[in-house]
């Protein structure tokens, strides 16, 4: 028989999960904003840099990322825009010099947590 039984509860992510994304999301959109600023020289074009890029991160979280999404995508495109936010993470992470093992391991562990509380949440 099929799996598509009526009487079959979808399954939801568990909190820690969810939290444990939350986190690395947020994570990602502070390591982003801190090259942002660091990345220029200051006052000027630092702060401003630094300024645009917290509030491109954050809009593209609250459109796409959050738990409740403006714009609902599907899981395809949620998870694109979430590597991409993991991308420029580790991006600015080796631009500020960090070691690339951790670089590493916000990357992969992010999108592996990305990935397996949205396989779940569906």
């Amino acid at each position: 028989m099929t799996g598509n039984t009526p009487d079959a509860a979808p399954r939801s992510a568990s909190p820690a999960l969810m939290l444990a994304r939350g986190l690395f999301q947020l994570a990602a959109i502070i390591t982003v904003t801190v090259w942002g600023f660091l990345a220029w020289p200051l006052p000027f074009p630092g702060i401003l840099t630094g300024l645009g890029l917290l509030a491109l991160c954050v809009l593209l979280w609250a459109l796409f990322l959050s738990p409740k999404p403006v714009l609902r995508v599907d899981r395809f495109a949620q998870a694109l825009f979430e590597l991409c936010l993991f991308a420029a993470a580790v991006a600015a992470l080796l631009a500020l010099g960090v070691f690339w093992v951790w670089a590493a391991v916000l990357g992969i562990v992010g999108a592996a947590i990305g990935f397996i509380a949205s396989s779940r949440a569906r």
